[in-house]
């Protein structure tokens, strides 16, 4: 889950993209010999900043607890199935090595490509069970993506906002006033509308 901060900046992003785009592509029409930077300065002047710690919004927004719960446990459903077969392999081969001396050595030539061919299918299935946790992680990953960026940009046409920033430590922002920060409102509305459409689900 390493790479979900880095997510979560991407989400940001996008959110700052979508909101200039929607608050400045119905603007007034400046005449181009001398409004540029008329224009330009105007949008300046009038920019509405807000910002989140990215830390505290994944440490507190309840579908992203869900979503490291239910990888988590397919992590170690995964696990179980593979140590299950490994060991299954193993007793095998100590079986083998323990009646080799009493077989032929056709029989013990094919048992041990046998045994061999099970070792490469072993390591299929877990490169197998790998690419699925990858798969599902990345469609969970994409959800909380749509889910923060789709409030993100409600939650900026709600409250007039321009720009938001996502601040934390080792970030690019060096400093932001503690009263452009929006963090617990945004935390507030993401898990409403979680604990919503959960009940909502629930009740079907």
């Amino acid at each position: 889950m390493k790479n979900l901060s880095l997510i979560l900046n991407i989400i940001l992003i996008v959110a700052v993209a979508y909101l200039f785009i929607d608050k400045f592509s119905g603007s007034e029409q400046v005449e181009e010999s001398t409004g540029t930077e008329q224009k330009d300065d105007k949008i300046y002047q009038n920019v509405a900043i807000a910002y989140v710690h990215s830390d505290s919004l994944l440490a507190n927004y309840d579908f992203m607890q869900e979503i490291e719960s239910e990888l988590g446990e397919l992590s170690q459903k995964y696990e179980n199935e593979y140590q299950n077969r490994a060991q299954g392999l193993q007793n095998e081969i100590s079986d083998f090595q323990r009646t080799a001396q009493n077989l032929t050595v056709a029989q013990g030539k094919a048992l041990e490509e046998n045994l061999m061919k099970k070792q490469q299918n072993l390591r299929v299935y877990q490169e197998d069970l790998s690419r699925k946790l990858r798969q599902k992680e990345a469609e969970l990953n994409n959800e909380l993506y749509k889910t923060i960026s789709d409030y993100l940009k409600e939650y900026g046409d709600e409250n007039n906002l321009q720009l938001v920033l996502t601040y934390s430590r080792g970030s690019d922002v060096l400093y932001a006033n503690d009263g452009l920060e929006i963090t617990n409102e945004v935390i507030e509305g993401l898990n409403n509308a979680f604990k919503q459409k959960a009940d909502s689900a629930a009740s079907k």
